[in-house]
């Protein structure tokens, strides 16, 4: 089977989303701060940090010290963080409920699916492959990938561009693509490049997701059949 004329494709964010990391990220990201003098708690990562991909990440937090900074430190750290996480990844991933069950319910009918990511690509690949979700991703599309992370829309109108030559079709309606969103930076990364959006409150309460077309408290819920609903009700 394919996918309806109505539901061209759908694009998961990955941190977040697809595996629960972000508590993974905080704790590589502070073996490299802490020893700087730049630790910050579990609360203020979630309130500032999360959405950036690891070099915006680092920047912010320079930035906000007033430090300096240049290409080659910032290249430091981020291969840094890089080999903390790798560490503290192979001690275990969690996923979230309903998530691999969705991928797969969505693949079996036909329905590209793609990554778009502000975590590094060989961090991306790892987790997916960890889940045994791998091959069901054509398109990845992560912080190497682009020059501006969420919630600049880019990593998510590359990936539509990747999609378009995958359904040769280049011109691909974007509302007719679906993002799966956790931050509301990512809402608005998806939402700028005209994708109808799900957010997930994995990361965020309600509130802070109302920009999202949609927001539930889980994928377990969502199969093929109210995805292709969700679009067919917004045209």
């Amino acid at each position: 089977m394919t996918a309806t004329a109505a539901l061209k494709a759908v694009i998961f964010d990955c941190d977040g989303i697809l595996v629960n990391t972000e508590p993974l990220h905080y704790r590589a990201f502070q073996e490299v701060l802490v020893p700087l003098g730049l630790g910050h708690d579990f609360n203020e990562y979630m309130a500032r940090y999360i959405g950036f991909d690891d070099r915006d990440a680092f920047i912010e937090a320079f930035g906000s010290a007033g430090l300096p900074m240049d290409e080659v430190l910032l290249g430091q750290l981020v291969k840094a963080k890089e080999q903390a996480l790798r560490e503290i990844v192979a001690q275990g991933l969690d996923t979230f409920p309903g998530v691999v069950e969705l991928v797969r319910d969505l693949a079996s009918h036909g329905v590209p699916l793609a990554v778009a990511s502000g975590a590094l690509r060989v961090e991306v690949r790892h987790f997916i492959e960890s889940l045994g979700l791998r091959e069901l991703f054509s398109v990845i599309v992560a912080a190497d990938d682009v020059a501006k992370s969420k919630p600049d829309p880019e990593t998510y109108l590359v990936a539509l561009d990747q999609l378009g030559k995958e359904l040769d079709d280049l011109s691909v309606d974007p509302g007719r693509v679906i993002a799966i969103e956790d931050t509301p930076a990512g809402i608005r990364s998806a939402k700028a490049a005209g994708l109808y959006v799900i957010a997930v409150t994995n990361s965020f309460p309600r509130e802070r997701l109302d920009d999202a077309d949609c927001v539930v408290d889980s994928l377990e819920r969502l199969d093929y059949g109210r995805l292709v609903s969700m679009i067919e009700h917004e045209r």
